[in-house]
């Protein structure tokens, strides 16, 4: 196992997790789908890039490293469809985001939901692991658990609990609480929750959330916290706030304020929150989050993954002390906004343009904190 160092996570300069996929792992997936290449040969395929993707992270001076989400096809149907209890189907629509129609995906709850100790993901951490060199931590991201809640509009169908929600949030707890003591057995000390429900839940919202979404809120608080209170301490749990990340469009848009009192009730140690453009509203919600008390790093995405043009760093360094207008300068960080592939479709970038912004990531950051980054 890889010997983790004491780092303050998330870095002041962090990263939320996906990156483009390979055109080698993009012909390979398409010759193991087609018949034409075997299951081992694809692993071995992904493992190869993998490791040049995880050389290259540390190249450009990331203290934590992911996998880039390259074995994955979704960004949190592959986990979840992962889970006992839960299966992937192919529905008759796909997501729409802001005006377009995304590659079908859907999850049918089909029976009790139960860690799975054979899920693929412990496997594909455990490689990653055992390739970071000592000083660099793996990082693992999974979606949150309000990601599973019975949702027609993102094709998440319970056809086991019978709406008995109370049943169905118990057992998915339990579900992930298991999941994530496992990673914590394999090595992981880093681990992201990434959310849309936040995201979503705001935009369908004016300045404070609508009476309907306030159980699925409560919920998701009730959820991730006993998630975060059963973790072993010196494990970091994290959340990234999304609004959608697909083929570098968006499905939600709107400002924090909805949702920001009952994100400040999270008992995690660090938010990913997205602010690459106007559809995040300002940075004054910040400061309800960062009154609850805790000792939680909050994570500025205002680095766009979805363009390929680069932001000036005068800009963002402006925007930094704008957000510490709302919160210590020293209880933030950067990152890009996002993934640049949450599906293996990936983000209308080149890899040239990716790399350029996680340097710009990096760069900036050790101009803002100096020695602290």
């Amino acid at each position: 196992m890889t010997v983790q160092t004491q780092i303050k996570f998330p870095n002041r300069f962090d990263i939320v997790g996906s990156f483009l996929r390979p055109e080698r792992l993009k012909r390979a997936r398409a010759a193991y789908q087609a018949g034409d290449l075997d299951r081992v040969g694809l692993t071995q395929v992904e493992d190869q890039e993998v490791e040049r993707l995880v050389s290259k992270e540390i190249d450009l001076g990331l203290k934590d490293v992911t996998d880039g989400e390259l074995r994955r096809s979704w960004w949190h149907l592959d986990f979840l469809a992962g889970l006992t209890g839960a299966e992937f189907f192919t529905p008759a629509h796909g997501f729409i985001f802001n005006g377009q129609e995304t590659r079908k995906g859907g999850i049918r709850i089909t029976g009790p939901l139960q860690y799975n100790p054979d899920h693929p993901f412990f496997q594909a951490f455990t490689y990653l692991n055992g390739i970071v060199p000592q000083g660099i931590t793996a990082k693992q991201t999974i979606p949150s658990p309000s990601v599973l809640f019975p949702n027609e509009a993102a094709e998440i169908f319970d056809e086991y609990y019978d709406h008995d929600f109370d049943a169905f949030l118990a057992d998915e707890i339990k579900a992930y609480q298991d999941t994530v003591q496992h990673f914590y057995d394999l090595g992981c000390r880093y681990l992201q929750l990434d959310d849309t429900s936040w995201g979503m839940w705001a935009s369908f919202s004016d300045k404070v959330i609508k009476p309907e979404l306030k159980p699925l809120c409560e919920a998701a608080v009730k959820a991730i916290n006993a998630i975060a209170d059963n973790k072993p301490d010196d494990l970091t749990l994290t959340m990234h706030v999304c609004r959608g990340n697909y083929d570098s469009n968006w499905a939600g848009a709107g400002a924090y304020d909805p949702v920001a009192d009952y994100l400040a009730q999270l008992h995690i140690d660090g938010y990913f929150l997205e602010y690459d453009d106007e559809r995040s509203g300002g940075f004054e919600p910040l400061a309800k989050i960062a009154a609850n008390g805790r000792d939680q790093r909050i994570i500025l995405g205002l680095i766009t993954t979805k363009k390929p043009e680069l932001e000036a760093a005068a800009t963002l360094t402006t925007r930094l002390k704008q957000a510490s207008q709302y919160v210590p300068l020293d209880q933030l960080g950067l990152s890009p906004q996002c993934g640049f592939a949450s599906t293996e479709e990936g983000n209308h970038l080149s890899a040239n343009d990716q790399w350029r912004k996680v340097t710009l990531t990096v760069k900036t950051a050790k101009k803002v904190w100096g020695a602290q980054a």
